[in-house]
């Protein structure tokens, strides 16, 4: 019985895929077959159902991946022992948010390069909700991301709350109302907003269902500074970060609108494996710098 082959069992059933979980492990899917075979026979138990789909553990395969998790625990842990003492080098591989991504990551990645120079930084950009997903199937070290105060986040991850985020409701300078308004007030006017799986979005809509309310799109598209400009022509109303109305381009153009039932406060947190080893610093550190770089920009706003 191999830990490869752990590993391969735990990867199929988090993925719920064999291709999907060979990509997790950078390995071909005849691998991870053979690898969950190997871990049956070994065992003397099937632990899939193979008329599935997707691929599903059988009852017995639920209470083996449960024990899985405990061994690679301690397998971690042991790793973490062993390695904590030396320097970090290697990859690093963290995920952001493209919403905060913008405003911390220059400094964080000038700071990590001058702190650990055997350490070679690689991000990607995701929802919340999808950087979790790659922290458990190992694709990623550390991330930041924004949910409300009080996350609980799954099991082996770390999640430690590392500052506020303040969010604001924009319009266009001109549609400025003279005195705060309600949410419902301003209900006809529209949003511009990103995709389904945006964390601001979906409390925005809930915010509105429970005041019996719809949320009315006028406008769906990735990237913030885009979202800003159709704000600034009239095309509806916007929810970003204070520090990124702050910092962009069209900011002349645009106004925070006061709304008196509606002042978003979203968690700054720092998210990542129980173990790191020799990334515990360097991780660490990230997650310091782009604290900071929100406080600065928080502070100038």
């Amino acid at each position: 019985m191999k830990i490869d082959d752990i590993d391969a069992f735990v990867a199929v059933i988090r993925c719920q895929s064999i291709s999907h979980a060979a990509e997790s492990l950078d390995l071909t899917q005849p691998a991870i077959t053979r690898r969950v075979q190997n871990f049956e026979q070994a065992l003397g138990v099937e632990l899939f159902d193979r008329n599935t789909k997707p691929l599903k553990p059988t009852p017995m395969g639920t209470q083996v991946y449960q024990k899985c998790l405990a061994i690679l625990r301690e397998m971690d842990s042991l790793r973490e022992l062993v390695a904590s003492d030396t320097p970090p080098s290697g990859l690093l591989r963290l995920g952001v948010p493209q919403t905060i991504g913008d405003v911390v990551l220059l400094d964080a990645l000038k700071h990590l390069r001058g702190q650990f120079p055997d350490l070679r930084a690689q991000v990607i950009t995701g929802w919340g909700s999808q950087l979790i997903g790659k922290i458990e199937n190992g694709e990623l070290d550390a991330a930041a991301a924004l949910f409300p105060a009080g996350k609980i986040f799954p099991e082996g991850i770390v999640g430690e709350s590392i500052g506020k985020m303040e969010l604001v409701v924009v319009c266009a300078k001109s549609a400025l109302p003279k005195k705060p308004v309600k949410l419902a007030d301003c209900y006809g006017l529209g949003w511009v907003l990103n995709p389904d799986g945006c964390g601001f979005r979906a409390g925005l809509q809930r915010t509105f269902a429970d005041q019996g309310l719809s949320l009315k799109v006028n406008l769906e598209t990735f990237g913030t500074e885009l979202q800003l400009g159709l704000v600034a022509d009239g095309l509806g109303l916007g929810l970003v970060p204070r520090p990124l109305l702050e910092r962009s381009v069209h900011r002349d153009s645009l106004e925070a609108m006061p709304i008196k039932d509606f002042k978003p406060v979203m968690d700054l947190w720092l998210i990542y494996p129980r173990f790191l080893g020799n990334l515990q610093a360097p991780v660490a550190s990230f997650g310091s710098v782009v604290a900071e770089s929100l406080k600065q920009d928080r502070d100038a706003a």
